[in-house]
């Protein structure tokens, strides 16, 4: 499992070197992608393929009529890009997906469960502040989904 917060700083070359603790679950090869609310996801090699079958999978072959699933899909995939993890924890953030979340001189590198978060560490503070006073209100809505569901 991937968790924890953790800050470091983007060298000249786009390159950023990953926790240790996430290093040994992520393997050599990872995607990155853009994510949602400002930040790039990424995920195993492993981890995407099943990414890839959640965001394909569809009730017919046709599934490219849905024009929110195409726009949604070009979103993810048209970006992605495949990156090798050099011998020393580090991987390379393409300038098109570090220009997207304006990546300054610090990121913040983020384990949420199944994939890694890299944000821009001051847009990474305000939507961190702005969930944990949200947070008790977030819980309750999620208990009530999860009841409707049963």
């Amino acid at each position: 499992m991937l968790i924890g917060e953790y800050i470091h700083t983007i060298d000249d070359k786009n390159r950023i070197s990953l926790p240790f603790k996430f290093r040994k679950e992520m393997g050599k090869k990872i995607i990155i992608t853009p994510g949602l609310d400002q930040c790039l996801f990424i995920f195993t090699a492993k981890e995407w393929v099943k990414v890839s079958k959640r965001l394909s999978d569809t009730d017919s072959d046709l599934s490219f009529l849905k024009a929110d699933k195409r726009s949604f899909n070009r979103f993810m995939f048209g970006r992605a890009a495949e990156v090798e993890v050099d011998s020393i924890g580090r991987i390379l953030i393409p300038d098109f997906l570090k220009e997207r979340i304006k990546l300054g001189e610090k990121v913040a590198i983020v384990g949420v469960e199944d994939r890694v978060e890299i944000w821009n560490d001051k847009t990474w503070s305000v939507y961190k502040d702005t969930v944990e006073k949200q947070a008790d209100e977030l819980a309750e809505k999620l208990s009530n989904e999860k009841n409707l569901k049963m």
